[in-house]
């Protein structure tokens, strides 16, 4: 059979990856923050567009200038028009000029001007402390007009490093040991832990290892207590010893933390040399404890979570969805200075690339919005008992059956609800965790939430008393008289997964705690 080189003509349909509909994906699973800084980027280096924030006029270029015109023609012939538009505002002004000579001449004849009574009062030029001048012009109706600004008043937060090199000054006296001092207060971590190696650091700065540990037994002297601790046990050591209860058995008890976590009390026992009874108190002593003593000190600022979706109920009886206009950036394309740069510039392919790249995000940052706007109010009418009644009325959702109710692909709901947020009635939520999976119910009845079922089995236990503490077969049969078909082990994942101890631990534990609290 030989073999030629042919020519055919086929019409066939293919999805091809454009860098705009790679751009359009992208977009969907944004965030709020991310989607600012990736159109700051693009207004940037495309002269044609313009970021506008939610404050500012909206309007086109157009009606922008046909504004300015507008001001323009009205600032010509102010003289024609000027009575008709402020006439009431000049017959006040001599309305009032011409009353207020006569009522003041009127009060000095009859000796009743308050203002020979009260020379100071209300005057700032006459105040008797000068220096008071500049506090009053800042004052609402001062000489500046301008009111408070509160946030001048605010005090700030100490930080920890602040509060801790307030101390060093009257813990060691000598430069030398606070130069270390501060090296050492400089590898604090957020908590107070210190993540310093002392030989390195001795090191470094080229000081005796007997030099920077007794530095920092001074350090560890210091309020909170706790701080510069290398490792936990450490931080519960220092501030046993600042209470003076760190006696061998306690020792021994700090040095076995990790039998502590496991809550293996009869190796406890046998290692401390104690009787259960002691052992609860050592306990319950551990339990006042700061394991983290620098968390009560500012950090850093607080990032807010911003919803992209905000629900409230509406008049009659049904939910609003809106989008929260705060992240909905608004890009303009200014058509008037294409078409006036257009005209004179010879660089026609760049600035027709610049007006296409454009048009393309305006439409789809319309189009994104359009999209998490389907999204959630499908999620909002699949999840309305969740509204109404909370956690327990959650139903069982996932990704392919809102993407069927709102004719578009699961990939698709997937992004847009990846880092999105959701604020209803019933708090801030993400839009991942409407979803969850289903759990069969008995004899054929409604499906459950595993969310809902995790909360009834914490609900359960929560409310369980030290003499009846509810093992996991029997959260087992109370969840099947509820109509909720769960096996044994879905019931101890799923309480292990919420960080509940077992039954047996959970019954020492609350019988430790109301001993605790008998005494």
């Amino acid at each position: 059979m030989a073999l030629s080189a042919n020519l055919f003509l086929r019409q066939s349909q293919s999805l091809v990856m454009t860098p705009q509909l790679m751009q359009s994906i992208q977009l969907l699973q944004m965030t709020h923050f991310e989607l600012t800084q990736f159109i700051a980027q693009e207004v940037e280096k495309n002269p044609l567009l313009e970021f506008t924030s939610n404050d500012e006029d909206i309007g086109s270029s157009g009606d922008r200038e046909a504004k300015e015109e507008r001001f323009d023609g009205a600032d010509e012939n102010h003289g024609d028009d000027s009575f008709e538009r402020g006439g009431g505002d000049l017959a006040s002004d001599w309305y009032e000029s011409e009353n207020t000579g006569h009522a003041d001449r009127l009060s000095d004849e009859l000796d009743t001007n308050f203002s020979n009574v009260f020379p100071d009062d209300g005057s700032p030029q006459r105040a008797d402390a000068p220096e008071l001048l500049s506090q009053w012009k800042s004052m609402p109706g001062g000489e500046a007009g301008e009111s408070y600004d509160l946030d001048d008043f605010v005090a700030g937060q100490v930080s920890l490093r602040d509060h801790l090199n307030e101390q060093i000054p009257f813990s060691l006296p000598d430069m030398a040991d606070r130069l270390i001092a501060q090296h050492l207060v400089d590898q604090l971590d957020d908590a107070g832990y210190l993540q310093a190696d002392l030989p390195e650091t001795a090191e470094r700065l080229g000081a005796a290892l007997t030099d920077i540990e007794r530095v920092l037994d001074a350090l560890q002297q210091l309020d909170p207590p706790g701080v510069f601790a290398r490792s936990l046990s450490e931080c519960l050591a220092i501030q046993l010893r600042q209470k003076d209860r760190f006696d061998p058995a306690m020792e021994r008890l700090i040095q076995n933390l990790e039998l502590l976590a496991r809550r293996d009390f009869a190796t406890l026992k046998r290692i401390c040399g104690v009787d259960e009874e002691d052992l609860l108190d050592m306990m319950a002593e551990i339990r006042q404890l700061n394991p983290k003593p620098g968390s009560g000190f500012e950090t850093g600022i607080s990032e807010a979570i911003t919803p992209d979706i905000v629900v409230r109920p509406a008049s009659d009886g049904n939910w609003l969805v809106e989008l929260n206009p705060d992240t909905l950036p608004r890009v303009l394309v200014n058509q008037s200075y294409f078409a006036s740069v257009s005209k004179t510039s010879q660089d026609h392919a760049f600035l027709s690339e610049c007006l296409q790249n454009a048009n393309w995000l305006t439409r789809s940052l319309d189009q994104r919005a359009k999209t998490i706007m389907k999204v959630a109010s499908e999620i909002v009418r699949q999840q309305d008992a969740f509204l109404l009644y909370g956690v327990d009325h959650l139903r069982p959702l996932n990704l392919k059956t809102v993407a069927d109710a709102i004719k578009m692909h699961e990939s698709t709901v997937s992004r847009v609800t990846s880092n999105k947020y959701m604020l209803t009635p019933r708090g801030l939520f993400e839009l991942k965790y409407f979803f969850t999976v289903s759990i069969s119910a008995v004899e054929g009845g409604d499906s459950h939430s595993a969310e809902a079922v995790r909360h009834k089995i914490r609900q359960l236990i929560s409310s369980e008393s030290p003499e009846a503490v509810l093992s996991d077969d029997d959260i087992v049969d109370t969840l099947k008289k509820g109509g909720i078909e769960l096996a044994r082990r879905t019931v101890a994942k799923y309480r292990e997964a919420m960080n509940i101890p077992s039954s047996v631990q959970r019954r020492r534990e609350k019988r430790a705690l109301a001993k605790v609290a008998g005494f």
